[in-house]
C-alpha cells in the first residue's frame, strides 16, 4: 500500500511538472499572439492610410478643373501657349497635359 502511495505521489508531481510547462507555454502562446496581432493591426492601420493617400492623390483637383474649362473655353493651357486663343483645332500640348493630370 506503501508503494502505491509512492507511485501515486510520483506520478502527481510528473502531472505538476507537465502542467507547470503547459501554463508557461500557453503564457508565451498568449504573449505572442498579443503581439502579432498589434504587429497586423498596425500593419492593416498602414495600409489603409497608404490606400487613403493614393486614392486622393488620383482625384483630379479644383485646378485640374479650372484648367480644362480653359481649354474648353478656347484657351491652350500648355506651357508654349498658355493663355492664347486656340484656332479651332485642338493642341497636341494641351491634351497631353490634361492626359498627364488626370492619370
Amino acid at each position: 500500500m506503501e508503494t502505491q502511495i509512492g507511485e501515486l505521489y510520483e506520478q502527481l508531481g510528473d502531472l505538476k511538472g507537465k502542467l507547470s510547462n503547459l501554463l508557461e507555454e500557453k503564457h508565451r502562446m498568449e504573449m505572442e499572439n498579443h503581439h502579432l496581432r498589434s504587429r497586423l493591426e498596425q500593419a492593416d492601420e498602414d495600409f489603409k492610410e497608404n490606400r487613403e493617400v493614393n486614392a486622393t492623390s488620383n482625384i483630379p483637383g479644383e485646378g485640374y478643373d479650372n484648367l480644362a474649362r480653359l481649354y474648353e473655353e478656347g484657351f491652350h493651357i500648355c506651357n508654349i501657349h498658355f493663355g492664347t486663343p486656340r484656332q479651332e483645332e485642338d493642341c497636341l500640348f494641351c491634351l497631353e497635359f490634361l492626359n498627364k493630370t488626370k492619370e
